[in-house]
C-alpha cells in the first residue's frame, strides 16, 4: 500500500490482540472453545439486560439463524430496507421466504415506519430494521407496528455497536433477536464474525444447536470432558456457523476497548461536522439527546449546489490518496433483486436521491487528527 494513501477504514489492533491470539495458539485449542464462550459472556455482560449472546462466524450467519429460529419459511414475507448490504435480504431467500424491499426515511436512511406499515400483507411475518451507519431506527414506532400485526422484529445491528436508543443499548431493546457484525471495518472486529443476541431462551437454544450442524453437544464439551463423551445426536439439519477461538481471542481484547473506540469515533464525527460546515453537503444526522450514534460510518451527501458529481468527488479524492466508499448501492439496483422482484427506481425515491449524491468519508479509530484534517482540506478544496 502507498504509505501516503489514507484508507477508507482500518482496524485498530494492538499487542493485546496479538498476545491473546498467541496464547490461544499455545493452548492447543483454536476452534470454538473456551475463548468463544468467554467472548459470549463478556458481550452479554456489556449489554446487560439478561440477554443471551451467541458467537457466529458472520452477521450474515447470525441473521440466517435468527430467522430460522423464528420459523420463517416458504411463502412468508420479511420487510427490509433497500439501503442495506445484500446480506439483510439474502438470508430471507435462504429460507425460501421473500424479502419485501422498501424505501427509507429521506433524512436518516433508516426504515420509515409509515412505509413499513404500507408494505404489510397477510404474508408478512417479520421486519428487519437496519441501524444505518450506527444511527438507531425509530424502534418504538416499529415495535408498535409489529405488535399490531403480530410480526417478529430482528434488528440488523451490523453498524450499531454500541448504539443506544432512548437510553438503552441496541441488543437490549424489545426485539426478538439482534445481530451484530465484527467484520474488519466494524466498530470492533474479529476479522470475520458476529453475535446473535436474544432474551428468549428457546431462540438462544435453537441458534446454539443450528450454528454447529444441528448436533446436541458441541466439540468443546465432547473433547474436554473428563469421562468418555464421544456420543452426540443430530437433532436438525444445521449449519457450520460457529466462531473459532482464534477469532474470539481478537474479539475479547477488542471488546475491552469499545468505550475508548466510541469516544474517538464521536470526536472524529464532531471534527467532521465542524470542518465540513458551509459546504454543499448534507452531513449525517446525530442521534437524539437520549440516544447514541455508534458512528460506524460518516456518510455525506452532495447537495444540488455542488459543482462536482459524487463519482467525480470520489475520483478526485482518490487522486489525492484518500479512500472513500458508498453505503450502499441500494438493493433495488442490483440485478438479482431488481429482476426477481421487478423493482423500479421510482418505487424508491428517497434511496435513489441519496444514492446518487452519497459517499462515506474515512472514519476509524487509528485515524489521527492530521489524517482527518487532510480529508477535510481536500473536500473543502474540491467543493469550494
Amino acid at each position: 500500500m502507498n504509505p501516503s494513501f489514507l484508507p477508507f477504514a482500518l482496524p485498530e489492533l494492538g499487542e493485546e490482540e496479538v498476545d491473546e491470539v498467541i496464547a490461544c495458539l499455545r493452548s492447543g485449542w483454536i476452534t470454538t472453545g473456551p475463548r468463544a464462550r468467554r467472548f459470549e459472556q463478556a458481550f452479554a455482560d456489556y449489554l446487560g439486560g439478561g440477554v443471551h449472546a451467541l458467537a457466529v462466524n458472520s452477521a450474515t450467519a447470525g441473521l440466517h439463524l435468527a430467522l430460522e429460529a423464528l420459523g420463517i419459511g416458504a411463502g412468508d414475507e420479511v420487510i427490509v430496507p433497500t439501503m442495506t448490504f445484500t446480506a439483510t435480504a439474502e438470508v430471507v431467500r435462504y429460507l425460501g421466504a421473500d424479502p419485501v424491499i422498501v424505501d427509507v426515511d429521506p433524512v436518516t436512511l433508516n426504515l420509515d415506519p409509515l412505509t413499513v406499515a404500507r408494505a404489510v400483507t397477510p404474508r408478512t411475518r417479520a421486519i428487519i430494521p437496519v441501524h444505518y451507519a450506527g444511527l438507531p431506527c425509530a424502534m418504538d414506532a416499529l415495535f408498535e407496528l409489529a405488535e399490531a400485526h403480530g410480526l417478529r422484529v430482528v434488528e440488523d445491528a451490523a453498524h450499531a455497536f454500541p448504539t443506544r436508543y432512548r437510553g438503552r443499548l441496541v441488543g437490549t431493546l424489545d426485539s426478538d433477536v439482534t445481530v451484530f457484525s465484527f467484520y474488519a471495518n466494524k466498530t470492533i472486529t474479529t476479522g470475520e464474525g458476529g453475535m446473535v443476541v436474544t432474551r428468549d431462551p428457546a431462540i438462544a437454544e435453537r441458534v446454539r444447536v443450528m450454528r454447529l450442524h444441528g448436533i446436541s453437544q458441541d466439540a468443546f464439551e465432547r473433547y474436554t470432558a473428563q469421562r468418555p463423551s464421544w456420543h452426540y445426536l443430530v437433532v436438525a439439519p444445521g449449519y457450520k456457523y460457529n466462531l473459532p477461538d482464534l477469532a474470539a481471542a481478537v474479539g475479547l481484547q477488542q471488546l475491552r476497548k469499545i468505550d475508548r473506540f466510541l469516544v474517538r469515533r464521536q470526536a472524529l464525527a464532531r471534527r467532521y461536522a465542524e470542518g465540513l460546515q458551509c459546504l454543499p453537503l448534507q452531513l449525517p444526522l446525530d442521534a437524539a439527546a437520549d440516544s447514541q450514534h455508534a458512528w460506524h460510518l460518516y456518510p455525506v451527501r452532495l447537495t444540488r449546489e455542488a459543482a462536482i458529481t459524487r463519482d467525480g468527488l470520489i475520483e478526485k479524492l482518490a487522486e489525492r490518496g484518500i479512500g472513500t466508499s458508498v453505503h450502499f448501492i441500494p438493493l433495488h439496483r442490483h440485478p438479482y433483486w431488481r429482476d426477481h422482484y421487478q423493482l423500479r427506481p421510482e418505487q424508491f425515491p428517497h434511496a435513489e436521491a441519496a444514492y446518487h449524491r452519497m459517499l462515506s468519508l474515512p472514519l476509524y479509530t487509528r485515524m489521527s487528527d492530521s489524517d482527518q484534517d487532510r480529508v477535510i482540506q481536500a473536500v473543502r478544496e474540491l467543493l469550494c
